[in-house]
C-alpha cells in the first residue's frame, strides 16, 4: 500500500516537473504490464488480460475475460458456468466475464515495469518538448555556437540541441573558431528516435534574405519587399527589391545611412558583398538592373522562352560578364531569363538583337480533337438554326398577292385611296386650305397675268 502510493506521489511530481498527463503515465504502465502478466501467468497468446491501476491508492489487479460456456477447450479464454458462479453474482452463458488473477508477487514485477515505463516516458517526452520548441524556429535565423570541428563538419550548439553544419552548407574558406557566434538559418527540423534532428545553413539565398529582415524595418512593416535573391556564398550576392510607395527608395533603405545596414551584413557573411538593385516588372529593365554595376545600351526580349539578349558599351562588357562569368550568372538567377552579352562593337552590324520567328508546330492529337470537336459543335448549331428558321417560316403562298397583295382587300382604290375619302373636298377643299385665309390676293403676290396670243 505505502509503495502504491510512492508510486502515485512520483507519477504527480513526474507530470509536474516534464508537462506529462498522469492519465498517459497510468495508461503506458497498464498496457506495459499486460505482457509482463502473460509471461508470469503462462497465459494463451490470445488471453484477453487487462491491467488496472488505481489512481488513488497505486494498487494493481489483473483481470482476464472469459467466455461462459458448457465445454471449456482453452482455461484461459473460457470458463465453466459454475465456476463463474464462484466469483459472479450474475452469468448469462454465452457471454464473458471478467476475474480476478492478480499474482501473489505481482507487486515487484510491477514496480519494475513502471519503472521503465515512466523513464521511457520521460525520454519521449522531453524529446516532444524539444521537437515543439524547435520547430517553431524552421525556416528562421538562429544564433549558433561553434562547439568543435568533426572531422570537415562543424558541431554547433544551438541551446538545447547541437546541430551539424556539414561542408555543404559552409561558406567556403570561413573559420571556425572555439565559441565563435554565427548566425544560421533553419532549414529543417526532424524527429528522431534519439531526439530532434535541426539541419542549418550558412549558405542558402533564404539566410541572407532573413538578415536583410532583421536589419530594415522597412522590410518586416511591408513597405518594400524583397523580389528575388541570388547568392554564390562568401563571394558575392545579389538581392531585388521593390516598394509601392512613390516617397521611399527601396534601395536606400536597405543600404542605409552610409551603408551602415547592408555592411552590417555583409560582416556578418564574412565579406560577402551585396549588390541591391531594383525590381522592375519589365523584363528588359529588371535585366538592366540585374547587370549592375555595368551600363546596359540595349536589352532585347525574345518571344518565346526566357531569353534577353543584351549590349553593353565595350568597355564595359568584361564588367558585365564579371569575373568567371560571375556577374552575369547571378543576373541571371535574380532574373530568371537566360542573358546573353555583346559589346557595342559585336553587335554593330549582325542581327544578333532580332531573334527569329518562332516555329509553328504542327497540332497535337488533344489540339486536332479539340478543334473537330469545336467544329461540330458549331456545324450542330447552325443545323439547328436552319431547321428552326424552316420550322417558323411561312408556308408557301403565304405572299400570295391574292392575300396578302390583293388589290380588292389592300390597295383597293375603294378602301384606302379612294378620292372620296382622303382627295375629296374634306382635306383638300378649296374653302378649307385654299380660301382666302391662306392665299390671300392681299398676302400673296399677284398672279401673273396670262399673255395673250397676238
Amino acid at each position: 500500500m505505502d509503495n502504491g502510493r510512492e508510486l502515485i506521489e512520483a507519477l504527480a511530481q513526474v507530470s509536474h516537473e516534464k508537462g506529462i498527463d498522469k492519465e498517459v503515465l497510468f495508461e503506458a504502465i497498464e498496457a506495459s504490464l499486460v505482457a509482463a502478466c502473460k509471461r508470469q501467468l503462462n497465459t494463451s497468446i490470445n488471453a484477453n488480460i487487462r491491467v488496472s491501476l488505481d489512481r488513488e491508492t497505486g494498487v494493481y489487479t489483473v483481470f482476464a475475460e472469459k467466455l461462459v460456456t458448457e465445454t471449456v477447450n482453452d482455461p484461459w479464454l473460457e470458463i465453466l458456468p459454475a465456476d463463474a458462479k464462484k466469483v459472479a453474482k450474475k452469468i448469462i452463458v454465452g457471454e464473458p466475464i471478467e476475474i480476478d488473477v492478480t499474482p501473489s508477487n505481482f507487486g515487484r514485477i510491477a514496480a519494475q515495469n513502471a519503472k521503465q515505463v515512466v523513464v521511457q516516458k520521460f525520454r519521449e517526452a522531453e524529446r516532444e518538448i524539444l521537437f515543439n520548441e524547435y520547430i517553431q524556429k524552421q525556416h528562421k535565423v538562429i544564433i549558433a555556437i561553434v562547439q568543435r570541428r568533426d572531422r570537415r563538419n562543424v558541431i554547433l550548439s544551438i541551446g538545447k540541441l547541437e546541430a551539424v553544419l556539414v561542408p555543404s552548407e559552409q561558406i567556403p574558406r570561413e573559420p571556425y573558431h572555439f565559441n565563435d557566434r554565427i548566425k544560421v538559418y533553419v532549414n529543417e527540423v526532424k524527429q528522431n528516435t534519439k531526439g530532434p534532428i535541426v539541419n542549418v545553413s550558412r549558405t542558402c539565398p533564404e539566410l541572407l534574405e532573413k538578415l536583410f529582415e532583421q536589419e530594415v524595418p522597412e522590410i518586416v512593416d511591408g513597405i518594400v519587399e524583397i523580389k528575388s535573391v541570388a547568392r554564390e556564398a562568401g563571394n558575392r550576392s545579389k538581392i531585388a527589391v521593390y516598394t509601392r510607395h512613390p516617397h521611399v527608395d527601396p534601395i536606400g533603405s536597405c543600404v542605409g545611412q552610409n551603408g551602415q545596414r547592408v555592411n552590417f551584413i555583409s560582416a556578418e557573411l564574412r565579406g560577402e558583398k551585396v549588390d541591391i538593385v531594383l525590381w522592375n516588372e519589365d523584363p528588359a529593365k529588371f535585366i538592366s538592373n540585374a547587370l549592375s554595376p555595368s551600363k546596359v545600351v540595349t536589352v532585347a526580349i525574345s518571344p518565346v522562352g526566357n531569353e534577353a539578349r543584351v549590349v553593353v558599351p565595350d568597355h564595359q562588357l568584361s564588367l558585365a560578364i564579371g569575373k568567371e562569368g560571375q556577374n552575369a550568372r547571378l543576373a541571371a538567377r535574380l532574373t530568371g531569363w537566360r542573358i546573353d552579352i555583346k559589346s557595342e562593337s559585336q553587335a554593330r552590324g549582325s542581327d544578333f538583337l532580332v531573334f527569329p520567328e518562332p516555329e509553328k508546330l504542327p497540332p497535337t492529337p488533344e489540339e486536332e480533337a479539340a478543334a473537330a470537336e469545336m467544329e461540330n459543335a458549331y456545324a450542330e448549331f447552325y443545323d439547328a438554326s436552319a431547321e428552326e428558321a424552316a420550322a417558323v417560316a411561312p408556308a408557301d403562298g403565304a405572299y400570295d398577292d391574292g392575300e396578302y397583295y390583293d388589290d380588292d382587300e389592300y390597295y383597293d382604290d375603294d378602301e384606302y385611296y379612294d378620292d372620296d375619302e382622303y382627295y375629296d373636298d374634306e382635306y383638300y377643299d378649296d374653302d378649307e386650305y385654299y380660301d382666302d385665309e391662306y392665299y390671300d390676293e392681299a398676302a400673296a403676290p399677284a398672279a401673273e397675268a396670262p399673255k395673250s396670243e397676238s
